[in-house]
């Protein structure tokens, strides 16, 4: 019997969740998603070291400034996947520009032009930008432009629909993420996977989204276990970390659909206003503070990141 890994390519678009160029190889994955953390993760990497080396000592050499490398790494990362990988990959804006939809605009055009200089073209590229409501409104700006966008950092239904509503390509709704949460604030250990409330989050969007005939790509993150990706078999793409794609390599047994389209019912919904969406963070205690928790996470990482540059620049 094939391994549940290759069964889940019959349902789902496999998307590894990394920057690790080894394991991308390994794998075979369709897509490759990668955010700050990654990146920081995999340019300290002995194998990353020379690609590391050789942007850093390229930029400085023309006279480019510590934010101009930080964009020359995330670009020359995901050039590097995009060789390994036949799909999209997806570069994410840094998480200190989350609230001023200007400044996402501006660096997503960077990146793209970038992309474009090392002759990766942008269809080949989606923009992660958090779901926060001025990321909502870059991506209806980006999209207009042809900059395919990958809102991530969604916890909530407001925040798939505001984005879909947008015409964002893709939502990343994170299952582990909005489980941690749960554990933390109900005492528990662990949750029977029919009632884990991440992947009762994604089912519930991926529900909505095919009743409303949004045309969103709906794809699982930010998984905690293979029982948690085996749960959302069906989901539109699923973005996975190396070690759990190396558990569903390795199982043989049985893997069922779990998520299947159907048909679009009911009318059309209306469009969700600023306040509307602003008002479910707020009612939402799990999705405001995992939306907050998450961009000053990433920011944290990406201060790192800088920091590395600046030792290497010294």
């Amino acid at each position: 019997m094939p391994s549940k890994l290759e069964q889940l390519r019959e349902m789902s678009v496999v998307v590894a969740d990394t920057g690790d160029l080894t394991a991308i190889e390994r794998y075979r994955p369709q897509d490759c998603t990668t955010n700050p953390s990654l990146i920081l993760k995999a340019a300290q990497q002995p194998e990353s070291a020379d690609l590391v080396r050789d942007t850093i000592t390229q930029a400085a050499g023309a006279g480019e400034d510590v934010e101009r490398i930080l964009d020359r790494l995330a670009v020359r990362f995901g050039v590097e996947l995009t060789r390994l990988v036949p799909g999209v990959v997806s570069t994410e804006v840094p998480a200190r520009l989350s609230f001023d939809t200007t400044a996402m605009v501006d660096k997503a055009r960077t990146l793209i032009s970038l992309y474009e200089a090392y002759g990766v073209a942008r269809e080949r590229v989606l923009i992660k930008l958090a779901t926060t409501w001025e990321g909502v409104r870059a991506a209806e700006i980006l999209e207009r432009e042809g900059v395919r966008c990958n809102l991530t950092l969604v916890f909530s239904l407001e925040q798939a629909v505001a984005a879909a509503q947008a015409g964002a390509f893709l939502i990343s709704p994170f299952v582990g993420r909005i489980t941690d949460w749960y554990k933390q604030h109900e005492g528990r250990d662990a949750y029977a996977v029919e009632e884990d409330p991440g992947v009762r989050s994604v089912r519930e969007i991926y529900a909505h989204f095919k009743g409303q005939g949004y045309a969103t790509v709906v794809m699982g993150a930010s998984f905690r276990s293979a029982a948690q990706v085996a749960a959302l078999a069906g989901c539109d793409r699923l973005t996975v970390s190396p070690a759990l794609l190396g558990e569903l390599a390795g199982d043989e047994g049985v893997l069922e659909r779990q998520l299947t389209p159907g048909e679009p019912v009911g009318e059309p919904e209306g469009r969700l206003s600023e306040g509307a969406f602003r008002w479910a963070l707020i009612e939402n205690r799990m999705a405001g503070e995992k939306l907050n928790e998450g961009i000053r996470s990433f920011h944290q990482d990406d201060l790192k990141l800088r920091r590395m540059v600046e030792a290497q620049l010294a």
